[in-house]
Order: structure tokens, then sequence, then C-alpha cells
């Protein structure tokens, strides 16, 4: 029995690291992890690994019986995660999120926000948490029972936290090693995948939700 816990908890893990892929998720951070220092950039990681870990609890231990509680869907989640992430990444894609300098400016990147604001909106949710990986969690855990079950998904869990935690870190890494018009270059480039991404969680999540009322009538 316990065999069949850890290869379903394999599963979970395959599962979260096909549907994050790091190599996409890379590229979607480096316009966040850019002019912040590496000290900064190593916070955001450790908080990024934080964040994960806690939502990733929640959606295994009490995630069906909450969304219960508060009459909300992961499609509602996956719909609400995309809005949130059009918002920040159509600036992007235009590229009016950074502007280029007035004359008698200094060229360069404007002021960066407190790395804490980022962290949780948009790193953590919607780019690396959205409704549909809480849905996994939950739809996982429903597929087994017992405490030794609950633990060997925990450990999946704590693995894919960690694997977004260090995904972050090494956009940092990538994001000190470019030029400005690099950078610029790579800010529009995500913001076309984050934009696309986005749009494909509208869909998904309001199809779903659309599905699940006509089911109910």
């Amino acid at each position: 029995m316990s065999e069949f816990h850890w290869g379903h908890a394999l599963l979970l893990f395959l599962a979260l690291f096909a549907l994050y892929s790091p190599i996409a998720a890379l590229s979607s951070y480096l316009p966040y992890m850019d002019g912040y220092s590496p000290k900064e950039q190593l916070k955001l990681s450790f908080g990024l690994f934080r964040n994960v870990t806690v939502l990733m609890l929640l959606a295994l231990w009490v995630g069906e019986p909450l969304l219960e509680l508060l009459g909300i869907s992961t499609a509602a989640l996956s719909a609400t995660g995309g809005i949130a992430l059009i918002l920040a990444a159509v600036p992007m894609m235009t590229g009016s999120a950074n502007p280029p300098p007035a004359p008698g400016e200094a060229a360069g990147r404007g002021p960066k926000p407190p790395w804490r604001s980022i962290v949780f909106t948009p790193l953590t949710f919607p780019l690396t948490f959205g409704g549909t990986t809480f849905g996994f969690f939950v739809a996982y855990r429903a597929d087994v029972d017992g405490w030794k079950a609950g633990i060997a998904m925990t450990v999946a869990g704590l693995a894919y936290a960690a694997v977004t935690g260090i995904t972050l870190y090494l956009s940092g890494h990538v994001v000190r090693r470019v030029s400005p018009s690099v950078a610029a270059l790579l800010d529009r480039v995500a913001g076309i995948l984050l934009t696309a991404i986005a749009v494909t969680l509208i869909a998904s999540g309001g199809t779903r939700m659309v599905d699940e009322v006509l089911n109910a009538l």
C-alpha cells in the first residue's frame, strides 16, 4: 500500500512538473527579476518556495472542503488568475511597462517596487500556482485515503515547490547577464508568452465554469 502511495505521489510530481514547464516558466520570470539585487532575488526565490508550500499544504489537506465552504471552484480560480496575469502582461507585450526616457532624461529602467510586493502576485499567483495547480493537488489527494498518502503527496508537493524556487533563482542569474536591449526584447517576448497564458487561463476557466452551470441545471 505504501508503494502505491509513493507511486501516486511520483505521478503527481511529474504531472505538476509538466504543467509548470520550468523552461517556459524561467522565461516568464525574467522581466520580474530584472532590476533586483542578487540578495533580493534570493529572497524572492525563498518567498516563492514558501508561498507554493503553503498553498500546496492548503490544497492537499483542506482544499476540497475549503472550496466548498467558500463556494469557489478551481475554474473560477483559473479565470481570475488569467485576468490578473493579462493586466500585467499586456503592458510588457506593448512596451508600455518600460517606456523610453523623455528627452534630457537618463536612459534606464525605472525603479522597481519592493520585492515583497511581487512575491505573491504575480510570481506565486498566477504565474506559478493557479487554479489548475490547486485542482491537481485536490484531485490527486481525493484519489487516496489515509495520512500516509497525505505525507507522500506532501513530499511530492515540497519537491514541486523546490523546483519553482530554483527556477526563479536561475532566472535571476540569466537576467543579470543580458544587455538592456536584450532585456527589453525579452520583456516583449515574455509579454507575448504571458498574454497567451492568460488568455488560455481565462478561456479554460470560463469554459469550465459554463459547463459547471449547465451540469447543475
